[in-house]
């Protein structure tokens, strides 16, 4: 028998979202459980540097409902505006309460949280003018905040299981409500099933799937591949998020708030190219804009360096002291990966994947949602999801900068809330665990440990970035499109054959590298198909065949399911809580 543990709540994930809904769970005095693959201080929430948007006007006029224009702008219409303003009318709220538990937030002469302007934040309903909206704390906000969130869990006694991987959802076979999840100890290599009335995945994103990424190593999406296993679908996978400035030939992040603080991009005749681009916000336009016309200039021959293919990020005009004071880590990143002190030169710079607007679908109470009978939204007991992994859709086509933290403190306390609220309504003892609860684990691993041969884990990973990189990047061209899709295809297939050579229990990162490959070929043949099939350009998805977004047709949400790689749609969420529906519009900056 597998052995069982039995909690009100398990949280697969130690991030932003993760440890504020476990927060949240702990102080309403139930017994929780937060699984993560790593310690929880580095979880992928670390390495947010730019800050955390919410209209506090402390520097420039604000309010809400600008930031809510900006969102569903940003989201090229396809967010779901109730979200969306639950959200932005919650963000003053949040950041509030973070400072409250002890977030080391940068100072203004005044005392007040210092907040910066980046790209897509504009005041009075899209002006020229940039809102200064991003709360940060130097460019370490992430680390800032996740450090808060953990210090606070800690006091509130929630147990933490460190170095555990979630492997799969335990679903009761009579109406689907989830009931636990298998996990595998890393230290001991032993199989446990924790049961649970409640159980949230906040698993973070899975850009590991690209081959130049800003994301950690551990963002596999794990929790899409337990949820897609689970006969849930995935929506929206096809929005993935290039970061305009990661380091070239490395990859890592070189933060928004660069040209937040007034650093701008130039191609290799020195010009500031942005402006041709977008006349209004220049360097500060929403992320698939300045991508799409980086990649443009660098295809167009104007790249720099000897094999013209990058761009330069100049901020040497700051000056030392605001560049000390202000963006410590950048300088310390540009030295370390590019050789390259941005104090006296530019930063050589590249698109990189970063962020994943898709996800599992859920409400902004953080219910999963799947369709059902009639409903394409029936909530599915038992199951939630926060931050990267879902999608409530506040971000759509194309998430703005500075809200991914916004997201994972609002829905991991929404649904943190929720979670509290309907464990409380439940009949007091746990359901009872199916028969066959951890069956399709345990066949997992036997296969992983019976296989003598087959295919090598690392070369199939390998396949599977290059292959996402030149099929489904920042451009999106039909033959190549098709040509991933039949490869991915392929590289399925080949995931089923892998082996491992390494058999021994304790701490075997071989068999963790197999499993995460899993749940890194569900992501990727859902972001695949569903760029395939979706015939527009809209946010991330820049398609050469179809240049214009069509919202007659393609106003809608992408559902991928596994089974079959089918795809199915759902209508996005026009009507906000409280106020007018923002009217699609012809999006510039």
């Amino acid at each position: 028998m597998i052995p069982v543990r039995r909690f009100d709540a398990i949280v697969v994930g130690a991030g932003g979202a993760g440890m504020r809904a476990a927060l949240e769970l702990a102080r309403a005095n139930l017994r929780v459980a937060v699984l993560s693959k790593v310690f929880p201080t580095r979880s992928h929430t670390v390495a947010a540097q730019g800050g955390i948007a919410a209209p506090l006007a402390n520097s420039t006029e604000d309010n809400w409902h600008w930031h809510m224009y900006d969102t569903v702008k940003g989201s090229d219409y396809l967010g779901d505006q109730d979200a969306i303003e639950y959200m932005c009318r919650r963000a003053v709220e949040v950041v509030v309460e973070l400072e409250h538990m002890g977030m080391p937030f940068d100072r203004l002469e005044n005392g007040k949280i210092y907040q910066r302007p980046f790209g897509g934040h504009t005041q009075s309903y899209g002006s020229a003018k940039m809102a200064m909206r991003a709360c940060a704390a130097a460019d370490r906000t992430g680390h800032a905040m996740l450090h808060t969130l953990y210090q606070q869990n800690v006091r509130a006694n929630t147990q933490f299981f460190v170095e555990w991987m979630a492997l799969d959802l335990i679903r009761d076979p009579q109406d689907g409500a989830v009931v636990g999840v298998t996990a595998l100890e890393m230290e001991t290599g032993e199989l446990h099933v924790l049961q649970g009335k409640a159980v949230l995945l906040a698993t973070g994103g899975s850009g590991r799937m690209f081959f130049s990424s800003t994301n950690a190593f551990i963002n596999t999406g794990d929790g899409l591949g337990m949820a897609a296993r689970a006969g849930l679908p995935l929506e929206d996978m096809e929005f993935y998020q290039f970061h305009p400035t990661g380091v070239y030939g490395a990859g890592v992040l070189i933060t928004e708030g660069v040209r937040g603080e007034g650093g701008y991009l130039l191609n290799k005749d020195g010009e500031r190219f942005m402006e041709r681009y977008a006349p209004n916000a220049k360097d500060l336009a929403s992320r698939d804009v300045v991508s799409r016309a980086m990649t443009t200039e660098i295809k167009e021959g104007r790249g720099a360096g000897p094999h013209a293919d990058h761009v330069l990020l100049k901020l040497d005009h700051l000056g030392p002291e605001i560049i000390n004071q202000r963006l410590p880590g950048i300088r310390e990143i540009s030295i370390k990966f590019a050789n390259v002190d941005p104090v006296r030169e530019p930063i050589p710079v590249v698109p990189t994947a970063h962020y994943q607007m898709g996800g599992i679908p859920a409400n902004y109470l953080g219910q999963v949602v799947a369709p059902e009978g009639a409903s394409k939204e029936a909530i599915v007991p038992g199951l939630y999801a926060a931050g990267e992994c879902s999608c409530v859709s506040v971000h759509g086509g194309n998430r703005l900068g500075c809200n991914s933290l916004l997201d994972l403190v609002v829905f991991g306390r929404s649904s943190g809330e929720q979670m509290a609220k309907d464990i409380r309504a439940l009949p007091r003892p746990q359901r009872n665990l199916p028969k066959d609860a951890g069956e399709q684990t345990r066949a997992r691993l036997a296969r992983l440990d019976g296989a003598t041969s087959g295919e090598r884990v690392a070369e199939v990973l390998n396949d599977l970035r290059r292959t996402m990189q030149a099929h489904c990047g920042v451009f999106r061209f039909p033959d190549d499109l098709a040509e991933g899709v039949r490869k991915m295809k392929a590289i399925a297939e080949r995931a089923g054959r892998t082996f491992i050579a390494d058999k021994s229990k304790v701490f075997n990162t071989a068999r963790i590298e197999a499993l995460e490959l899993d749940n890194l070929v569900e992501a990727a043949t859902a972001v695949v198909v569903s760029a395939e099939a979706r015939k527009e350009s809209r946010g991330a998805q820049a398609r050469s065949d179809f240049p214009e977004r069509d919202d007659q047709s393609w106003m809608k949400h992408t559902l991928w399911f596994k089974e079959g790689n089918r795809l199915d749609y759902k209508p996005v969420h026009l009507k906000p809580l409280s106020v007018d529906t923002i009217e699609p519009k012809a999006r510039t900056y």
